[in-house]
């Protein structure tokens, strides 16, 4: 057997309606993690889905619980030679809220359904069916060969779109279970819907709070108008001194001190452009003198979430009492997250704003993490893939957004590279979640290749403890 009959398998799997007809029965189970209620479908999915498909694969499966989870997680070994390269695969079967009242008529986020060529459902792009297409592509190669030919462990978790709480604990509590060489998932968004994408790890996210309480109660602006502060003014100016009228930070300890020549480099390849199905990019917006990739990729955004004074949805005329807004900022490595409340509060006694009260918000904090781009491990997966799709793929040094990579990086201390297999446009978290199956089809392909490959022999040398 061959590579090519591996890569054959993954297609004919797809071809068949086999792949739809599973990835529809997973859609189909309400994996609303938000939701209290939802223990039990959290439990079926790992017990009903992933567990018996990963011990046909000759896995040994065991269900792990933490306190602070709402939801179990899975972990699965197949061990074939000690020697061998280790891979440690994640996904997360949990879900957004369906909003069901929200989808076009005679769509469903619990149906999978194909409408105008594309598939609709919820977790269809985040993050059912890109685990599902991973785990077919073991399969895949499991066929043709016989076995893998590496080591191969699996983590799926059920609480990532809550924060993931428990994962960082229960990675610490089963280091030795999870050791790994590298983890190659997938999650998240390619850079375009035609372009193959890697990434290696993602930005951080911290949000925090600021708020202003002037008295109790408002007042009649006619009569005291002039003559008491207003705290809605107050904390626009206060944010006006955290980040410019073009998005610049103006603390220096949310931002890297610069930009690595490796990160730029391969950002360098990775043009970030309008697209149909996106808003327009604000050319002038963001830190001076970056591309438009390096501005997302590899600096960091402040951004303001929310921002409430008064009855906004019913005005009066009145000098509210206090005012609140939500910041957020998504930061790369080089940023100390711990760090950022203590300076944004440092920066507003320094100018004047010492009365606003700042806080972090009761939200888990992703960590920035980020594999260098030159890592050896990085040009063979981006070589196995061009061999398969015929185009080079496109190297993140870290996606924009944030996930739980951390828990890899920095506590399992593993290599981390995500294939993605989905696209910016799908709709994930919103109405409407979509994605067009030829990127399901065509992530199979490169999977099963990129695992054949692994299992060929011929990769980079093991660095172990």
């Amino acid at each position: 057997m061959s590579r090519e009959d591996a890569i054959k398998r993954a297609r004919v799997h797809f071809d068949s309606g086999d792949f739809r007809d599973v990835l529809a029965r997973r859609v189909a189970i309400r994996t609303e993690s938000q939701e209290p209620a939802s223990g039990g479908d959290l439990d079926r999915y790992i017990a009903e889905e992933i567990r018996p498909e990963l011990e046909t694969l000759g896995f040994s499966c065991r269900i792990a619980r933490h306190e602070r989870a709402q939801g179990p997680f899975l972990i699965a070994e197949r061990i074939e030679d000690g020697s061998l390269p280790t891979v440690l695969g994640y996904g997360h079967g949990d879900v957004t809220r369906g909003q069901g009242e929200r989808w076009q008529d005679g769509l469903s986020p619990w149906v999978l359904i194909e409408r105008d060529g594309r598939w609709y459902g919820r977790g269809v792009a985040d993050n059912k069916g890109q685990h599902t297409v991973n785990v077919a592509a073991l399969r895949a190669v499991f066929e043709a060969r016989g076995r893998l030919g590496f080591n191969a462990k699996y983590l799926i978790e059920m609480g990532e779109e809550i924060g993931s709480p428990g994962l960082r604990e229960l990675c610490a509590a089963e280091r030795d279970a999870l050791r790994a060489d590298l983890l190659i998932a997938s999650d998240g968004p390619r850079l375009s819907a035609g372009r193959p994408t890697l990434f290696l790890g993602s930005r951080g996210g911290i949000s925090f709070d600021l708020k202003i309480k002037a008295r109790d109660g408002a007042h009649h602006s006619g009569n005291w108008g002039g003559l008491l502060s207003n705290p809605a003014v107050q904390l626009a100016h206060a944010i006006a001194a955290l980040v410019g009228p073009e998005g610049r930070i103006l603390v220096p300890e949310l931002k890297p001190a610069d930009l690595p020549a490796s990160v730029r480099e391969a950002l360098a390849d990775c043009p970030v452009v309008d697209t149909r199905d996106g808003p327009r990019i604000d050319p002038d917006w963001g830190e001076p003198g970056l591309s438009a990739a390096e501005k997302v990729f590899g600096w960091c955004a402040l951004e303001v979430l929310a921002f409430e004074a008064g009855e906004p949805r019913a005005p009066v005329n009145a000098i509210p009492g206090h005012a609140f807004a939500r910041l957020q900022l998504r930061f790369v490595v080089g940023v100390d997250p711990d760090g950022v409340v203590p300076a944004v509060r440092r920066h507003l006694e320094n100018t004047g704003f010492g009365f606003v009260d700042v806080s972090a918000a009761d939200e888990e904090m992703f960590r920035a993490t980020r594999l260098d781009p030159a890592d050896p491990w990085v040009g063979f997966a981006a070589r196995s893939i061009e061999r398969t799709t015929g185009q080079r793929p496109a190297v993140l040094p870290n996606l924009g957004g944030s996930l739980p990579n951390d828990a890899f990086a920095d506590i399992l201390g593993l290599r981390t590279i995500w294939v993605p297999h989905s696209y910016a446009g799908c709709s994930q978290h919103a109405p409407d979640e979509h994605l067009a199956p030829h990127l399901l089809r065509e992530g199979l392909e490169m999977m099963a290749g990129l695992y054949w490959d692994i299992g060929s022999g011929g990769t980079p040398a093991l660095t172990r403890d």
